[in-house]
């Protein structure tokens, strides 16, 4: 087996400066969404339910661009076909997205949108598996969330340097998209374009000769496939039906006691599941062993230090998905005291969001490359834990700081959690499994980001309705709890590397 080859800091660089463009669009998305919505009659209680799209999108989309990039070698590429055809999609709608003329067309768009950016970004984050070897993955992952940071920088303030610098209206009529926010989408069209195109031209891909070269063949049973993967028939089909009648269970409870809607997607989703391990075992019996079934069979079969990965993750980005459900609506309402969206007051509340996102995302940019070094000298596992637990501290004193200028010290706290929770899960994730499927494992990781986006965005709408008295606001400190359990658990994760050849 040959040693991959330690890349220079400029490969780095290249690899992962598509990641700009990625960055522009989610930072324009979770800047200006919520502000979109509501400009377009949105009331506060609904907006979580119009961000489901983004999370279900990339829920479907993720693991099967990985399981399809995992197998794709052409003149292209592996990975590199994805990257391009994601940005293309992706410009296209930031271009017709701020174009929105009602709600429901800016729901639609922002589905495809966020499709696009998992199409980018799941071959991206293998792709950095793919080219590293174990003891540069930390690196390059930290790179990445460096340009996480920077372009989100960027991508968060330009309405407000649009407004503030180049004299771009940030007010409009009703139900119309202020110009300043229409012509940070379109600016920011243009760049995700030019910065993915960067990294496929900068970047030349291992060959299917030399990554066979440099990886040793891994014995773990999620790495099987083909003729050498093996189900039990016997319990999928016991689990299937087990599954199937909870998710009708499920279902009807929430119809039958009118629980947010939003939870039809986890109990249809789980009878869905139940039936796809129904139709894995009646494909494996009629002979076929890859595709749907090769699917299920490595999702049923993670690697133990993913399991408790995920279980960290959830946590994680439930506060997270609050902090971007809300932002917008709990800082204009807590701290510039209006809700309503045609006032002057409001809309320099919803700029000044878009400053307060540069910051944690600057803080991020900055403690990335801080992250690898005290990472050497502690573990990955603890300085995650430690991370977690100043950035929920950080999302809790948004409610203590009274003063909008203060805000930036609970983003500084923010912005640290937020750098680990970019760098460190998926440098361990990359190192625990199989590197034959480094695109379908990264593309699963994502379910336990997305499920509990599905369960912020169905229980948060009715809390902030009820428990919280209409305070966006408390969603916030709740994020802030939900990161420090997150950080406990985190301590419990065993960070177990694949050590290459071993048996």
């Amino acid at each position: 087996m040959r040693k991959k080859p330690l890349l220079s800091f400029w490969q780095l660089w290249n690899m992962s400066f598509g990641y700009v463009g990625i960055q522009f669009g989610f930072a324009l998305q979770n800047s200006n969404l919520s502000r979109i919505f509501e400009t377009l009659g949105a009331k506060q209680d609904n907006i979580p339910a119009l961000w489901i799209a983004a999370p279900l999108s990339g829920l479907i989309v993720q693991p099967i661009i990985g399981y399809m990039s995992d197998r794709t070698w052409n003149r292209f590429g592996r990975r590199k076909p994805y990257f391009l055809t994601g940005a293309i999609l992706a410009s296209l709608a930031l271009l017709v997205l701020p174009n929105s003329p009602t709600l429901w067309v800016a729901a639609g768009m922002l589905w495809m949108l966020d499709a696009s950016l998992n199409i980018t970004m799941e071959p991206m984050r293998a792709f950095v598996g793919d080219m590293l070897s174990d003891e540069q993955r930390t690196q390059g992952f930290a790179v990445q969330t460096f340009f996480i940071g920077a372009a989100s920088i960027v991508g968060s303030l330009l309405p407000w340097i649009l407004t503030n610098l180049l004299q771009v209206s940030n007010t409009a009529e009703a139900g119309l998209i202020p110009q300043s926010v229409r012509w940070a989408f379109y600016s920011g069209g243009v760049i995700y374009i030019s910065a993915v195109l960067w990294s496929i031209f900068s970047t030349k891909e291992y060959s299917p000769e030399e990554f066979e070269a440099y990886n040793a063949r891994d014995p773990d049973a999620p790495a099987k496939a083909g003729d050498a993967l093996t189900l039990d028939t016997g319990k999928y089909y016991t689990s299937g039906i087990i599954l199937v009648i909870v998710g009708l269970i499920f279902t009807f409870g929430v119809n039958h006691f009118v629980w947010d809607k939003a939870l039809y997607i986890l109990s249809i989703g789980i009878g869905v599941y139940g039936a796809l391990q129904l139709l894995s075992a009646q494909l494996f019996t009629s002979g076929q062993k890859s595709g749907l079934v090769e699917i299920v069979y490595d999702l049923n079969n993670m690697p133990k230090t993913m399991r408790q990965l995920a279980v960290v993750a959830v946590f994680t980005w439930f506060a997270m998905f609050a902090w971007f459900i809300y932002c917008t609506p709990a800082i204009t309402s807590y701290h510039f005291g209006t809700s309503d969206p045609l006032t002057k007051a409001y809309n320099d509340g919803a700029d000044w969001v878009g400053v307060l996102n540069s910051v944690y995302n600057g803080v991020a940019a900055l403690v990335a490359f801080i992250l690898p070094v005290i990472a050497r000298k502690t573990s990955r596992v603890t300085t995650h834990a430690v991370c977690l637990f100043i950035g929920g501290l950080g999302l809790m004193s948004l409610r203590w700081f009274v003063d909008p200028h203060l805000l930036v010290i609970s983003m500084a706290g923010l912005g640290i959690g937020w750098a680990s929770l970019l760098t460190m899960p998926y440098a361990i994730l990359s190192s625990v499994v199989p590197y034959r499927k480094m695109g379908v494992y990264m593309g699963m990781f994502n379910f336990f980001i997305v499920i509990p986006q599905i369960l912020a965005a169905a229980v948060l709408g009715l809390l902030v309705r009820t428990v919280f008295h209409g305070q966006a606001i408390d969603a916030l400190v709740l994020g802030g709890v939900s990161m420090i359990v997150a950080a406990g658990l985190m301590l419990r994760v065993k960070d177990e590397r694949i050590t290459p050849g071993s048996k």
